[in-house]
């Protein structure tokens, strides 16, 4: 477990959603070895939210994804690099100690990518329409 508090390096997320993904961080780092960056960012993605805070007109006990839309990802590591397009107001980047996060939604639903696919799938003639 890191004992360092949170520090915040770049976010453009409310500030409840700031706190849920900190939350995360911590309790990710209570139950899993510091050196484990995948099943730490797993656990982030995949968690129950147990708390009542509402965002986005979501309810608690539900997985990240499904309490605040689809389309999360989460990296965390040591030392990395990254370029991404995010959704604005669901971006959050930050260090505790060594361990840097990076939590952030796509622009894309889930159930639209799959139709997107599968529309240029039926262009090029590979699927029946």
């Amino acid at each position: 477990m890191l004992e360092g508090k949170a520090v915040v390096i770049e976010t453009d997320m409310s500030e409840a959603l700031q706190s849920r993904c900190l939350e995360l961080a911590y309790q990710a780092l209570d139950l899993h070895e510091v050196s484990d960056c995948q099943t730490i960012a797993q656990f982030i993605k995949q968690t129950v939210v147990n708390n009542k805070v509402m965002f986005d007109n979501c309810l608690s006990n539900q997985k990240f994804d499904e309490a605040y839309g689809s389309a999360w990802h989460c990296v965390v590591g040591l030392d990395f690099g990254s370029c991404i397009t995010h959704l604005c107001g669901n971006f959050i980047f930050f260090r505790v100690e060594t361990v840097e996060f990076l939590v952030f939604k796509d622009g894309k639903e889930l159930t639209e990518s799959k139709e997107e696919a599968i529309g240029v799938l039926q262009k090029a003639g590979k699927v029946d329409s």
